[in-house]
C-alpha cells in the first residue's frame, strides 16, 4: 500500500478546547481542505506560513510536500489564498509570510480582493548568496485587510541595548527621554527577529518562526474573543499567541507529529492558567 499523498489527507478535527483559558480547535489535514471547512467571513486574523518549495524533507510520508513543479506549487498557493480571503471577515487581516519573490507574485493575487497595508521585512540571519544575486537579508510578511481594518494598534518596542555595557545601540539624540519613557514605534522593518533554528529552542525538526512575529501580528490586528486562523500551524506558536491574547483559534497542520506537539503545548498552557 502506497503512502497517502498530501492531497488525500482530508482535514479532520483532532482536539477541541472549550473554556475560559482556551477556546479553539486543532485540525490535521491539507490546508485548502481545512479552510474550506470554515465559515465565510469568520476570522479576524488569518496567518499563512506555507512551505517555501525549497526541497526540504519535512516528512517521509510526504516526500513532495516541499518539492513540486513551480506551476503546481503556484496553483496550490492560489487556492490557499482564495479560501483564506473568503474566511477573513470584513475589516479583518490576512498575513502571508514567504520569500520576497513569492510575496511579489502572490501579492498580485490578493490585491483584487483585499487591501494592501504593508510589506514587512523580517530579517534573515545566516543567509547564503546564490548565483548572481545580492545577499538575501529578509523574508517578506505581507499585511492585507478586507477593507478598513476594524482593529489596528501600533505596538511600541523597547530600544535595543548593548549586552556588554547596557547602553542603547543607537543614538536617539534629543529624543532619548521620550524613547526611554514610551519606547519605539514598530516599523515595517523587523530586524530583531530570525527563525528559530537551534534544536534546544524549537519544538519540531524544521525551523520555526520567532514567537514574537505572532505576538506582534496579534498586537496589531487581533482582539480578544475574535477568531485567529492558521492553516500551517507547525509547532503551534501562533495558536499559543492567540490563546495568550484571549482569542479563539482554529489551526491545522498536515503532519501528525506537529499536531501532537501543538496539543501538548496548548495543554501545558491550559494547566498553567
Amino acid at each position: 500500500m502506497t503512502a497517502p499523498t498530501q492531497q488525500s489527507i482530508r482535514a479532520r478535527l483532532v482536539t477541541r478546547y472549550s473554556g475560559d483559558a482556551l477556546n479553539g480547535e486543532v485540525w490535521r489535514g491539507e490546508a485548502v481542505d481545512f479552510l474550506r471547512q470554515l465559515d465565510t467571513e469568520s476570522a479576524s486574523v488569518v496567518f499563512l506560513d506555507p512551505p517555501f518549495n525549497l526541497g526540504k524533507d519535512y516528512s517521509a510520508d510526504h516526500p513532495t510536500l516541499d518539492h513540486r513543479p513551480e506551476r503546481e506549487y503556484r496553483n496550490w498557493l492560489e487556492e490557499v489564498l482564495a479560501e483564506a480571503s473568503r474566511v477573513v471577515t470584513t475589516g479583518g487581516a490576512l498575513y502571508l509570510y514567504h520569500l520576497p519573490i513569492w510575496a511579489m507574485r502572490l501579492g498580485t493575487v490578493l490585491e483584487p480582493v483585499l487591501t494592501f497595508r504593508h510589506w514587512i521585512a523580517v530579517s534573515m540571519k545566516n543567509g547564503f548568496v546564490r548565483g548572481r544575486r545580492l545577499y538575501p537579508a529578509h523574508y517578506a510578511l505581507l499585511f492585507f485587510t478586507k477593507g478598513v481594518p476594524l482593529s489596528f494598534s501600533r505596538p511600541r518596542l523597547k530600544p535595543q541595548t548593548c549586552r556588554h555595557c547596557g547602553e542603547f545601540v543607537k543614538d536617539y539624540g534629543g529624543y532619548r527621554g521620550i524613547i526611554e519613557e514610551k519606547g519605539i514605534n514598530l516599523s515595517d522593518i523587523w530586524d530583531d527577529l530570525s527563525p528559530v533554528r537551534h534544536t534546544n529552542r524549537k519544538f519540531r525538526d524544521a525551523n520555526e518562526l520567532h514567537p514574537a512575529i505572532f505576538e506582534r501580528v496579534l498586537a496589531i490586528s487581533g482582539s480578544p474573543g475574535q477568531l485567529y486562523v492558521d492553516p500551517f500551524a507547525g509547532a503551534g506558536a501562533g495558536l499559543l499567541a492567540a490563546a495568550r491574547a484571549g482569542m479563539r483559534f482554529q489551526g491545522c497542520d498536515l503532519l501528525a507529529k506537529n499536531c501532537r506537539v501543538i496539543s501538548e503545548r496548548l495543554n501545558g498552557f491550559r494547566s498553567q492558567k
